[in-house]
């Protein structure tokens, strides 16, 4: 089953049962790719650890294509 066919049943059921409608699938990966990023810099504070700055994937990639 995919996450479409999962999404239109849970639609169906929560309208049969007069709840409201769940999020439709990647509403909030945004939202929850950051979420995971600060949690990460969270976790590299309480280790005493340099947090990473946000430019480390673009500085990569920089380096990677020779920029």
């Amino acid at each position: 089953m995919s996450i479409t066919q999962q999404y239109l049943i849970d639609t169906y059921r929560a309208r049969q049962h007069g709840d409201p409608t769940p999020p439709a699938p990647g509403t909030h990966d945004w939202q929850v790719m950051r979420e995971l990023a600060d949690h990460r810099r969270f976790r590299a504070a309480l280790t005493c650890r340099p947090a990473r700055g946000r430019g480390r994937i673009r500085a990569a990639l920089a380096r990677l294509l020779g920029h």
